[in-house]
């Protein structure tokens, strides 16, 4: 009854919202503004609203015009201090009257910000000077790209002044840095690292934050007259996350880059052609658990001391055009992907790439249907990239030689048993293509091509196709995107007859043998044929959005034989349709309740043969309160079916299929959580997540030894799948402590359980117990422990590491990972073991340094 209930508030709250009339603006404004002390206001831009949804910003010809950069002469150093006080900082171009975007609507700043910005033949000098309580401001000794959960200060450069893509440098008070590129339509990304120089001092009456930039870690469009589009904001933690920008932000208007002003008259930046090389030497020791004929419990054996030399290299060849390139890398990952409830799950989860070489120009190769995943070549011997713009023209180039698939362990190859599938695979390396175009058309509109070629023995894919994003009007955006697929490899045939000789019919060429992608290897599959298949996948948007109104819709799908080996997708032989609209009221900074937004969702999803896969409607609705509490409800309902054939075999007069019982399941669905978020103070902040889902469909695949499966046929002691519902849990928290400034914990708790309606019967329940804590000694020197426990695989990974990092590309790293069960089975008896087991730990030191030449 209860779970009816919840539905039922959730859908009365979402008329609710859509009822409140919108409040005026300037009622709005003047009750905002006279909250500001007369000291501390700024020249608020003006807003004439003509009616709720067109108000018009007046830009001042301070802001709207061009802001010209004056140049120093090579006589007048600057020490970067994190003090502004030198008198050529005087001559430098200022900008000023800052206005709040967020909470508040274009409304006074409650803060005085105000930044300078110079220039001489190498570098580009920023200062920043932030009024403020000393006792209030937020700054720790934080880890780079962490700084903007705190008081900060951040610019954006959009270097080719074409509204698409920008950097977006940031510090706090300290001037530890934040470094990312911004994309229009994708958001912010910082896993890219830029060398620069900062330094950031608090005082009595505030703060201030001095940066120098050589013009060589940027990639810009030179020339006399270029103008470059720019913006500067100042965050405000304490004061509900408070945004103070220098130009305004009309909620009315799509997009982000296009409303940020323009500087000029960096004439002079002497272009230079920089040579970086980045030499690396890894050095680590590794020992695990191996099986042993002489020990049906396996062994634990000491590897010997391994040493992985590599090196990179990035030559920019124009200040727009650059060449990258790695010989052997040492891609070892200092930071692990987090762990997840991995327990029911039919298809493969998508992580972030964390690796250095990858990370430059990576903006260039992202679209809507992750045509390329850079994480799909695992272990390059060799990679080269070409990344650049040209006028309007952006383009990408990358090649690989991945040895991952080749690289069986040496009891792979011993086993007489397994050898005949891989004979022809070991050693050998897949080879990778990657080519991306972009042409700029108009202000904000672009198309591009995509193509990418992965080829590996028995298996070959080659992918191609075309994308383009378009602003129809101020507050509409469409997006398309259509790719083509052709691939040689064995596809499994879910009617394919039993075969009485399996290795005979695959020497003959009837069967498929072994599989080979992202580094796993699958035996022989007596169900599959190695033939050619084509596929199309497609994706087309309609996004519209205003301050209180927006609404989306959205198609897309991929056929059966869709595949991208050098890119990502969950799963094939699915389409959709999907639409939703959203009512938000206004913000108002001083109230209790800030701003409230509602989402109703529709989605329906098919397959290519029509029949039904899902259809759900889902309303979430979101609270913004004082002190930087969020507070999300939903809930929604869900028609959904599985069959027979999207698991395995299906039955036929010889044999059963991949199922016990029906060859088609359904399900009706329904569900409801809410999500709770809160930092009142810089020294802590928690939250807390519940979903609860009645009818989920539990796959019956088992969770591992401790939790067989529990359905009617696996209990009945039959082989075949037994999907069936059950009502589902999921649980989250986390607490983030910062004690003192140098140091961060987190704990965090995610709990995912699951019963079987016709059983009774627990299908899983996984609990993942997580800490992270980094002390900082200096911005530079750190120490970090990770550990991760989970109950579904009774595992703990551990990792302890220190840290040097001064800056990009220079880097000392000693480091410590473990590999435990406790009180878990034993992989190769089955047997439960007491008390802690070891699986594998390494010790490891890794050490690069940047070199750096200009011409």
């Amino acid at each position: 009854m209860y779970k009816s209930f919840a539905l039922i508030a959730i859908l009365f709250l979402s008329i609710f919202i859509q009822a409140q009339p919108p409040q005026k603006e300037e009622a709005e404004n003047k009750k905002d503004n006279s909250a500001t002390s007369e000291n501390e206001k700024s020249d608020v831009t003006e807003v004439k609203v003509i009616d709720d949804e067109k108000p018009r910003l007046h830009v001042p010809p301070e802001k709207a015009n061009p802001v010209n950069i004056p140049k120093l002469s090579e006589e007048t150093p600057i020490v970067i201090d994190g003090n502004p006080d030198e008198a050529v900082w005087k001559r430098a171009a200022v900008f000023k009257d800052f206005i709040q975007t967020a909470p508040g609507n274009n409304i006074a700043a409650s803060k005085k910000t105000e930044a300078y910005m110079m220039y001489d033949e190498k570098h580009l000098y920023l200062a920043f000077k932030c009024w403020d309580d000393r006792n209030g401001i937020r700054a720790t000794v934080a880890k780079r790209d962490q700084v903007f959960g705190e008081d900060n200060v951040r610019i954006w450069l959009d270097t080719y002044n074409d509204q698409r893509r920008a950097y977006i440098l940031g510090w706090n008070p300290l001037g530890i840095q934040a470094d990312g590129i911004f994309t229009e339509g994708r958001g912010a990304d910082f896993s890219i690292d830029i060398v620069m120089e900062s330094k950031g001092m608090i005082h009595d009456w505030g703060w201030t934050v001095e940066v120098k930039i050589p013009f060589k870690s940027l990639r810009y469009q030179a020339g006399k007259g270029k103008m470059w589009g720019f913006n500067v904001a100042r965050n405000i933690d304490r004061l509900n996350d408070e945004f103070d920008s220098w130009m305004p932000n009309d909620r009315n208007v799509q997009g982000f880059l296009i409303k940020h002003g323009k500087i000029t008259g960096l004439d002079d930046i002497k272009s230079e052609r920089t040579l970086e090389i980045i030499p690396s030497v890894t050095i680590s020791e590794r020992g695990r658990r191996v099986p042993a004929n002489e020990v049906p419990a396996g062994r634990f054996v000491n590897e010997p001391v391994k040493q992985d030399i590599g090196v990179t290299l990035k030559y920019t060849i124009t200040p727009n055009i650059t060449l990258d390139a790695a010989i052997n890398p040492d891609f070892a990952e200092i930071e692990a992907d987090a762990p997840i409830v991995e327990a029911n799950r039919r298809f493969p989860v998508f992580f972030p790439e964390r690796r250095p070489f990858f990370l430059e120009g990576a903006e260039i190769f992202q679209s809507p249907l992750r045509v390329f995943n850079s994480r799909s070549i695992i272990d390059p011997d060799f990679a080269a990239k070409l990344t650049g713009k040209v006028g309007k023209n952006s383009f990408g180039l990358l090649v690989a030689s991945d040895n991952a698939p080749g690289n069986f362990e040496q009891d792979e190859i011993n086993n007489p048993e397994r050898l005949p599938f891989i004979s022809e695979f070991v050693d050998k390396n897949a080879l990778f293509a990657v080519l991306r175009y972009k042409r700029d058309v108009g202000k904000e509109n672009n198309i591009g091509l995509f193509a990418t070629a992965r080829s590996f023995p028995e298996r070959k894919n080659y992918v191609g196709g075309f994308d383009g994003r378009f602003k129809l009007n101020p507050k509409t955006v469409s997006w398309f995107q259509l790719i083509g697929t052709h691939t040689r490899k064995c596809f499994f045939n879910p009617e394919f007859d039993d075969i009485e000789n399996p290795l005979q019919a695959q020497r003959n060429g009837e069967i498929c043998g072994g599989a080979i992608v992202n580094g796993q290897q699958e035996l022989g599959n007596t169900f599959s044929r190695y033939r050619t298949g084509n596929g199309v996948g497609y994706s087309a948007g309609l996004d519209h959005s205003t301050d209180t109104f927006g609404y989306t819709f959205e198609a897309g799908g991929k056929t059966k034989d869709f595949l991208i080996d050098a890119g990502f997708t969950q799963r094939t032989n699915i389409h959709y349709v999907f639409g939703g609209f959203r009512r938000s009221t206004k913000s108002k900074p001083n109230n209790k309740i800030i701003r409230i937004n509602n989402f109703n969702g529709f989605n329906y999803n098919y397959a290519s043969d029509g029949r039904l896969i899902s259809a759900n409607w889902n309303s979430n609705v979101n609270f913004s309160f004082q002190k930087n509490t969020f507070v999300n409800f939903w809930g929604g309902v869900e028609r959904g079916k599985i069959y027979e054939d999207e698991f395995g075999l299906v039955r036929n007069e010889n044999r059963d299929g991949a199922f016990f019982g029906e060859p088609e399941r359904s399900q009706t669905a329904f569900w409801t959580g809410f999500f709770f978020r809160t930092q009142p103070s810089k020294k802590w902040a928690f939250r807390m997540n519940m979903n609860h889902t009645w009818n989920a469909m539990d796959f019956d695949f088992g969770a591992g030894t401790r939790f067989p499966r529990v359905s009617p046929a696996a209990l009945a002691g039959e082989d075949g799948l037994d999907p069936g519902t059950g009502r589902r849990i999921n649980i989250g928290a986390g607490l983030e402590l910062s004690p003192t400034d140098p140091l961060r914990i987190s704990l965090s708790y995610d709990k995912a359980r699951l019963v079987r309606n016709d059983t009774k019967r627990v299908a899983f329940d996984t609990n993942i117990y997580s800490l992270r804590s980094t002390y900082q000694f200096t911005r530079f020197i750190f120490t970090r422990v990770r550990i991760d426990y989970n109950t579904l695989r009774s595992n703990i990974r551990g990792q302890y590491l220190f840290g040097w990092t001064p800056s990009p590309g220079k880097a000392f790293y000693v480091g410590y990972n473990d590999n435990l069960n406790y009180k878990g089975f034993n992989p190769y008896t089955g047997d439960l073991e007491n008390g802690f087991a070891r699986n594998s730990r390494t010790f490891f030191i890794r050490m690069s340094y940047l070199f750096r030449k200009s011409f």
